[in-house]
């Protein structure tokens, strides 16, 4: 099980990484989705994962308990990368409107051929 989940976040990752290195905003935003879900993720089994164990101790019965500590970071990231991705999309909006397009370069003069070697 560790593996799987091992190679879901590595692969989530690498993914992320690709995308965010594109030069059009929506696979940007698509790579930093997949990046906080990744890190979700590896939050998430940081937790050492118990199958039908209860989030809470009890002082009256011994048995194992989940940690709830990674289940509530998950959940708050969950929340601040909806939100991150909402801002993202109105930026990245905002800018298609302004430019025309969605490309993300620094170099303007690049662009029109005038760039210095």
């Amino acid at each position: 099980m560790e593996l799987v989940i091992a190679s879901a976040v590595g692969i989530m990752t690498a993914g992320g990484v690709y995308l965010v290195l594109r030069l059009r905003a929506f696979p940007v935003i698509l790579g930093l989705a997949l990046l906080s879900y990744a890190v979700n993720v590896f939050l998430f089994a940081s937790g050492r994962l118990a199958v039908n164990a209860p989030p809470i101790l009890s002082k009256y019965a011994d048995v194992p308990y989940t940690d709830p500590l990674p289940q509530a970071l998950v959940l708050t990231a969950i929340v601040i990368s909806f939100g991150m991705t909402a801002v993202l999309v109105m930026i990245a909006l905002g800018a298609f409107l302004e430019a025309g397009h969605d490309r993300i370069d620094m170099d303007e003069e690049a662009e029109n051929g005038d760039a210095k070697a």
